[in-house]
């Protein structure tokens, strides 16, 4: 497949399609962790650890709460009070 965008212009589209996929998760709530994984193979916690692994490979260490929070929005507990319904799943 040949793409005529110069990596460095790369790497910004595909920073600002992240950024666009976790406002958009941040802005529907109501789509449950759960379903994401059902439907899709990932879910915001996955994002997170995405994020705090490609942090880490460049020499930035953060916490799993931290990297959490950088998905939400907002602290992951204060998340799951307010957001998270439904009977606790664990991923398959």
């Amino acid at each position: 497949m040949s793409n005529p965008i110069p990596d460095s212009e790369r790497t910004e589209i595909e920073a600002a399609a992240f950024r666009r996929l976790v406002k958009h998760l941040g802005d529907n709530p109501s789509v449950q962790n759960i379903d994401l994984m059902n439907l899709a193979g990932f879910c915001r916690n996955c994002l997170s650890k995405w994020y705090r692994a490609e942090a880490s490979e460049r020499g930035f260490e953060m916490s799993d709460p931290a990297a959490r929070e950088e998905i939400y929005g907002m602290p992951y507990e204060q998340w799951k009070a307010q957001h998270q319904t439904g009977p606790k799943q664990d991923h398959k």
